[in-house]
């Protein structure tokens, strides 16, 4: 199916340029297996663990305010003074063999009740089961069409999948899964589940996360049809260039970020783990560098795990 904007929407999440299998996003020369042992595994291994693990201190909030807390790599928590959404929790130190080199910035038995949990797509770090098992009775899983079997048994009473540009809507609050350039895979081999981003409107107030994307023409028609005042993007994970197939360094976030016109730029998918062979304080230090070079530096908010912001 073709939307009236150009962006297709695939019956498979696959669309012609994004990776049909993991060889695709791991050229021979970049993605040899000693290397990969030696930069993911081995030298992480004996770093020491970064970052602070704070008791929260979550903000009286007004209506039409909304509270923004970074817990780490793409997770966020996201509150309106009735409403509490987190995104793409994982808050383990681990991930398989991965270690985790900053910590989340909270503790997950110190979240506030969880009334949406929004999932942006199957891919470990973003849908870390043993993360969502621990949310106390979280009400309602949005999710990508494909993924609803894999959340069953999770603690949802409520789970929805939707397709790009599908909206839910409850207590006025909308969620609109919007497309992005990546991919859905849970497995090497699995070819049908969905992936995207989200915008969130409530009391007035837009938010945009982008889950994880390369950067596409398709921020251009998010920003004009859905028109989002923060936009959570993603800076990390872009090195070699090929990973740019599927992910964004700071040079194209601030691209995104232009063509979605929003007034905030949150910077995010950085930091936490070793996924690709920048390093992992080289995003925030690019974009940065690049925010002062366009003048926008008062637009761009590097935020601290686990320490709310109000918008």
């Amino acid at each position: 199916m073709t939307t009236p904007d150009g962006i297709n929407q695939p019956p498979e999440p696959h669309r012609k340029g994004l990776p049909r299998s993991f060889k695709d996003l791991t050229p021979t020369k970049s993605f040899q297996p000693h290397r990969f042992f030696k930069e993911y595994v081995w030298k992480p291994f004996f770093r020491r663990r970064l970052g602070k693990q704070y008791q929260p201190d979550f903000p009286v909030l007004k209506q039409g305010q909304i509270g923004l807390t970074w817990i780490g790599h793409a997770s966020f928590l996201i509150q309106f003074t009735e409403l509490n959404i987190v995104v793409d929790p994982i808050f383990a130190d681990w991930l398989f063999i991965l270690k985790r080199l900053r910590r989340a910035g909270l503790k997950v038995e110190d979240l506030p009740p969880v009334d949406m949990v929004l999932l942006s797509h199957a891919h470990f770090d973003h849908f870390h089961k043993p993360s969502i098992r621990k949310l106390a009775a979280p009400k309602i899983g949005i999710m990508p069409w494909g993924m609803g079997k894999l959340a069953k048994r999770l603690g949802f009473e409520r789970i929805i999948e939707l397709k790009w540009w599908e909206s839910f809507e409850q207590n006025g609050c909308k969620v609109t899964m919007t497309p992005c350039k990546h991919w859905g895979a849970r497995t090497i081999h699995d070819q049908k589940r969905g992936y995207g981003g989200f915008v969130i409107e409530y009391q007035g107030r837009r938010i945009y996360h982008a889950g994880d994307s390369a950067y596409f023409d398709g921020f251009k028609v998010i920003g004009e049809r859905l028109k989002p005042e923060i936009a959570l993007l993603p800076i990390g994970a872009y090195y070699p260039d090929n990973f740019r197939n599927v992910h964004m360094g700071p040079d194209d976030a601030m691209k995104a970020f232009h063509d979605l016109g929003a007034n905030w730029m949150i910077p995010m998918h950085f930091g936490s783990f070793k996924l690709s062979f920048e390093e992992l304080d080289e995003p925030p230090r690019w974009l940065t560098e690049l925010a002062a070079s366009r003048n926008i530096s008062n637009q761009v908010k590097i935020l601290e795990e686990g320490v709310p912001e109000i918008f």
